[in-house]
């Protein structure tokens, strides 16, 4: 019921003139000195940018993201142009998965002394634009240290000071000492998050910093499970980012068991962990007795949360416009599913850390209202949606969605037609893909059979 999402290989493009004259419109490159020394491209090999030059839209998005991607990066590079970097560090760090388990792992930190809490907190970038959230994410530099993910105890001073900087709450001052200049590369694929240069560390120092006392606690207990550190801190309202950050970071679990955990990991491991908790709470508590439907728009994604009465379970379905990020060069719109029932998944779903994000959203509020339903999250993603920005976008979205008052309705009909009024695609392509749906819609109870004897 599921097509896997697509892999793109990529290729380098060293002169890329074309880019340069896009440099040079008045939108992108006002008040800005660049050179060519800048541009190192990158891009798939079934990329459409070095035909399109950012003015064609041949992919069929509304903007190009080379251009968006530009714009910011030609006003970060001027501020890097040595060996070292001194800035605020939101705190953000960053672990690597490529190599594993060798992988590179080092601090983000912008050449700008000022409150930049922002730039790694996604608990406050909705709302925000494509346009904002490229602009502080291209200024955090980001320092490598090769360093093996179970013996980063090993590492040094390096990884030490990493590791402060990841418990640390708000901005530090960091001083980067690099063994070269920072990565002049401009990334042209749509599966990259937004992302500033980097480069090799010689040497980390971290300012005064002020640790969160919750991590720190679970910091320190080495006899504490990483699992049960990731729900307890959880429970005393620590927020998920900061969660997801000291985990990379290997700061929770047993003594010996403790490891680095790559970012992109990370974020999908405490995302897991914590809406497995909530579901377990949530499969004791009575169910819902009528039909739920709750929205969310943001940066062109259409969220709508269908909740029915029933025992727990759980669905998440995206639709992929073409011209959108996985579904780039294709003609018709692409529909992915994972699910799960009362029992939960033994694998890992197919959707990927979206799936998680949203459970993670749903289960909040059930768990609030000491309730379960039959839950289905389904996403329609427009081609104004140019660019990804990670999976915070999906929690935040349908977390924003859960504060909204719901719709009810009495028939699981009338809550499928006011889905149908708000997208796109018909609702038979959406019940086709649905293992939920369509055992809502076509597949009689027990109860029904007890009710006709």
């Amino acid at each position: 019921m599921w097509t896997k999402k697509p892999k793109k290989a990529k290729v380098f493009f060293k002169d890329n003139p074309w880019i340069l004259r896009l440099g040079g419109s008045p939108s992108i490159a006002a008040d800005i000195n660049y050179s060519a020394d800048y541009i190192v491209a990158k891009a798939a090999k079934d990329a459409l940018c070095v035909a399109c030059k950012g003015a064609k839209f041949l992919c069929g998005k509304t903007r190009c993201p080379l251009v968006v991607r530009l714009k910011y990066y030609f006003k970060t590079m001027p501020l890097i142009d040595s060996l070292g970097v001194d800035g605020a560090s939101p705190p953000g760090v960053f672990v690597g998965r490529i190599g594993y388990p060798y992988v590179y792992a080092g601090p983000l930190v912008p050449p700008i002394h000022e409150d930049t809490s922002v730039y790694d907190s996604p608990e406050l970038w909705f709302g925000k634009s494509i346009d904002d959230i490229v602009a502080f994410r291209s200024m955090l530099i980001r320092g490598k240290h090769r360093v093996h993910v179970k013996k980063f105890e090993e590492a040094g001073k390096i990884m030490e000071r990493t590791r402060e900087l990841a418990l640390s709450v708000g901005p530090v001052d960091v001083e980067l000492a690099l063994k070269k200049k920072p990565q002049r590369a401009l990334v042209l694929d749509d599966e990259i998050q937004p992302f500033g240069p980097s480069a090799l560390l010689r040497d980390v120092r971290v300012g005064t910093s002020r640790w969160d006392q919750q991590i720190e606690k679970a910091y320190g207990d080495i006899d504490l499970k990483a699992v049960e550190a990731v729900t307890a801190l959880y429970r005393k309202n620590v927020l998920v980012s900061r969660i997801q950050r000291a985990f990379s970071v290997g700061s929770f679990g047993l003594k010996d068991n403790r490891r680095l955990v790559p970012t992109r990991w990370s974020i999908t491991a405490v995302d897991s962990i914590i809406s497995k908790d909530l579901i377990r709470k949530i499969k004791m508590f009575p169910e819902i007795n009528e039909f739920r439907v709750y929205e969310s728009r943001y940066l062109d994604n259409r969220f709508e949360v269908l909740m029915m009465p029933g025992a727990w379970s759980y669905e998440a379905m995206e639709a992929w416009y073409p011209g959108t990020v996985w579904n780039p060069t294709g003609r018709n719109i692409v529909v992915f599913s994972d699910w799960e029932g009362f029992a939960g998944r033994t694998t890992y779903a197919s959707i990927g850390g979206c799936y998680y994000a949203a459970r993670l959203a749903v289960g909040e509020l059930l768990a609030k209202e000491r309730r379960q339903a039959v839950v289905v999250v389904l996403r329609e993603a427009h081609p104004g949606y140019i660019m990804p920005v990670g999976v915070w976008q999906v929690r935040e979205n349908v977390r924003n969605a859960m504060k909204q008052r719901p719709r009810k309705y009495n028939t699981l009909e009338e809550a499928l037609q006011r889905i149908t009024s708000q997208f796109q695609i018909p609702l038979k392509a959406w019940i086709k893909r649905s293992n939920l749906l369509q055992e809502a819609l076509f597949q009689k109870k027990i109860t029904e059979y007890v009710k006709g004897h």
